[in-house]
């Protein structure tokens, strides 16, 4: 019994040892700690920098914090972190990541990153701030300035991939891959041409309470720029869109989306690398502001929920190809609160309710632009005054149910058919079969 009193003790005083916290002084203590499992590590609240100068003396690589162990926690309330933007120069051409997990089971909490430089410090290739793989790892509290890439202050007008009038060096915030990874309550001021959050070959991932903040810039602004030598003028101001001018306007936000997902990528998790598409996805409580997109997640397969967000300032606010947007908020005041991207896309089930848009520079004219088949969308007003120049358009589709319980007016195309539903605003009739009261 003795024997077995001492085992049990010595057990304990183990287990106890394992999730002790231990508390480091310095970004760089915190090296030794990222490989290793069921640690507790606290970083002493402060603020630290971390430049290429570090990079070069051997201190770090890339990523420059890569998390491989499980079942940890790491603890990072009252830091900050300044890391130069001269870092995603100091590895040559390469994404550069500030930080990567990729074991299991993970907490990262309560950071502050700050990118120092400005916001044309471009990377030599590419970077993004955080990415996450593994599988059931969690970041929460995080608090991000993102900042530097090239051109800036355009949006997507001159390129955003492979084709380009300009080619791009982008600089995103956060990249969810893996397995049941969550991001929670984390704020992002978007500074940079790129996603805010993103996901790529993540299956069931989930995005929480999160504010992402981008800019705005008028393309009036962008076009005066003509004689001045800018990257813009360099051009002729001649858009990634079949060589067309830029036209006036409009608004660009100066970032990609706030919240996208992509159809394919690759990812570790347990140290095997899959590549795949985004599946499962899960948005809840979001704020999204001044980017180009709010939720876009037409590219994701499997289920798709959305519910409690608010996209403001954004040239769309959500789109997500099929699946379900549930008690959402948005407005239309540099574009459409909600669109469909392809004729194929089916079964969005829809209630947003449409903030104020007096005010409006919305260069497409729509409060909505809805195509593909079997949708069913609501949109309410929380507004005094209602644009009747931004209409709901419903076009190339076919079995929409459309509840308009605003005054917005409702235009159904000559593509369109077997429309139903209601709608407060004017209904401007077309297409066939189409049976929509007034109320």
């Amino acid at each position: 019994m003795k024997l077995q009193i001492l085992s049990l003790l010595a057990w304990l005083t183990t287990s106890a040892l394992a999730i002790s916290q231990t508390t480091v002084t310095s970004p760089a203590d915190l090296l030794p700690y990222l490989d290793d499992d069921n640690v507790h590590v606290k970083l002493a609240p402060g603020t630290y920098s971390v430049s290429a100068e570090d990079v070069e003396k051997g201190t770090y690589s890339n990523p420059l914090f890569k998390f491989t162990g499980s079942n940890s926690t790491f603890d990072f309330t009252g830091v900050t972190i300044n890391f130069s933007t001269d870092l995603m120069r100091a590895f040559g051409k390469e994404d550069v990541h500030q930080i990567r997990i990729e074991g299991n089971k993970n907490i990262l909490k309560n950071l502050t990153m700050v990118d120092v430089g400005t916001r044309t410090d471009r990377p030599t290739w590419r970077a993004t701030n955080l990415v996450m793989d593994g599988s059931h790892n969690r970041v929460e509290g995080f608090h991000m300035t993102v900042k530097g890439s090239w051109p800036y202050g355009y949006g997507d007008a001159f390129g955003k991939g492979r084709t380009h009038v300009i080619a791009h060096f982008k600089h995103c915030g956060l990249l969810i891959r893996g397995e049941s990874n969550h991001v929670k309550d984390c704020t992002m001021i978007h500074q940079a041409y790129g996603h805010g959050i993103y996901m790529q070959a993540a299956n069931n991932p989930i995005i929480e309470g999160c504010y992402v903040e981008g800019e705005i810039r008028k393309t009036d602004d962008m076009l005066a720029e003509k004689g001045t030598g800018s990257p813009a003028d360099e051009v002729d101001f001649k858009t990634v869109w079949g060589g067309r001018k830029l036209q006036p306007g409009f608004m660009k936000s100066l970032q990609e989306e706030g919240i996208r997902a992509y159809n394919g990528g690759d990812t570790v998790i347990d140290g095997k690398t899959y590549e795949r598409g985004t599946s499962n996805v899960t948005v809840l409580n979001c704020t999204i502001k001044q980017m180009r997109g709010g939720v876009t997640l037409t590219h994701a397969k499997g289920k798709k929920y959305v519910e409690g967000c608010t996209a403001i300032g954004c040239e769309r606010g959500y789109a997500i190809g099929s699946g379900d947007i549930v008690d959402c908020r948005g407005d239309a005041l540099y574009g459409p609160v909600f669109g469909v991207d392809y004729k194929s896309d089916s079964n969005i089930t829809a209630d947003i309710t449409v903030l104020s848009n007096e005010g409006a520079f919305n260069g497409d004219g729509l409060l909505a632009k809805i195509i593909g088949k079997d949708h069913n969308i609501t949109f309410r007003c929380d507004a005094t005054k209602v644009d009747p120049s931004l209409p709901i358009s419903i076009d190339e589709s076919s079995n929409i149910e459309i509840h308009n319980l605003t005054l917005y007016p409702l235009n159904l195309g000559s593509d369109s058919s077997g429309t139903t539903g209601e709608s407060q605003g004017k209904i401007k009739k077309r297409g066939s079969n189409n049976k929509v009261e007034k109320i």
